[in-house]
């Protein structure tokens, strides 16, 4: 019997195996799903069939630098309790998948699991989850990871409240050293408190400046409809400009600022002219765990009671 795309996906989804090993069970019990399900259990590669559907939102972001500092990662792992994002073999274990992303070139997610794990080639990225979920004992998911590279200067990493937020910072710089890196910490800090969502301006889709620019423009109309239209178009460039300074890295206002005004680009720039470097920030990249995931909904006494039924 022929194995299908849809038949590995389907074994995938039931026994959290990798896309490999499921294609391999489904061709040696002649693509008979609960066959497959028994096999792999059998390998040891299923041990979380009954995990798979159970919601992992908790979990942590950690991020990770190569020695050279040319290269940095960050990493978003998921697991279903606190209790277990906090516990030391987990962490552990995303440890070693920044280490991995970090060695990778695959592009996606998909790519990434389907790779060799570097500790042990026998097994895949996958393959090696669905291990730990078994030793662990809860869902897990490798959700997303994001690697930066910089020749020319270097990469900053970051975390917050233990894996909460995870930050990597790319820095393009012709001087190296303690106080650019200092900046860089900073920087990366702010990224994480603030939470920007563009390095500069010259990142913002014009389609969003655009929508914004209409909206704005029927608000400034709707409350002053006799203004000339110059007096309109200064408060739509206002507003517009102060949206820009929240979402945008570079003209947020430093939150280590002395005079509280002091935006990031005036920061960078001074610890240049101090340094006599050239420096730039490049680009970033910032994991809020569990950011856009649905949490589950804890409610002991109804589990205690589902508990004494069965």
């Amino acid at each position: 019997m022929a194995v299908t795309a849809a038949d590995v996906k389907k074994l995938r989804e039931i026994t959290g195996a990798g896309m490999m090993a499921c294609k391999k069970a489904l061709g040696a019990t002649d693509g008979d799903m609960d066959k497959a399900v028994d096999y792999l259990r059998e390998q040891g590669l299923a041990g979380a069939e009954k995990k798979a559907g159970r919601i992992a939102a908790e979990g942590v972001s950690f991020t990770k630098i190569s020695d050279d500092k040319k290269s940095g990662v960050v990493v978003e792992v998921n697991a279903e309790t606190d209790f277990v994002a906090k516990n030391e073999k987990f962490q552990t274990y995303v440890y070693e998948v920044c280490d991995q992303a970090l060695k990778s070139d695959a592009a996606d997610i998909d790519a990434f699991l389907a790779e060799k794990w570097n500790l042990d080639p026998s097994r895949t990225v996958a393959e090696q989850l669905s291990e730990e979920i078994s030793i662990i004992g809860e869902n897990m998911h490798i959700r997303r990871f994001k690697k930066l590279t910089e020749e020319n200067g270097f990469v900053e990493g970051y975390i917050h409240a233990g894996g909460r937020i995870g930050v990597i910072l790319q820095v393009k710089s012709d001087v190296v050293n303690d106080a650019v890196h200092e900046m860089a910490k900073n920087i990366a800090m702010q990224i994480a408190a603030l939470n920007p969502k563009y390095t500069s301006r010259k990142e913002v889709d014009q389609a969003f400046l655009d929508s914004e620019t209409e909206i704005l423009t029927a608000a400034a109309k709707n409350e002053k409809p006799d203004a000339p239209e110059k007096v309109l178009a200064g408060m739509v460039q206002g507003r517009l400009n102060k949206e820009l300074k929240e979402i945008c890295l570079l003209d947020q206002v430093y939150v280590k600022a002395e005079d509280g005004k002091q935006s990031v680009q005036k920061y960078v720039e001074s610890v240049a002219k101090a340094q006599n470097a050239n420096i730039e920030l490049v680009t970033f990249a910032r994991f809020e765990t569990g950011e856009g995931l649905e949490k589950k909904n804890e409610d002991f006494a109804a589990e205690v009671a589902a508990a004494v039924k069965n």
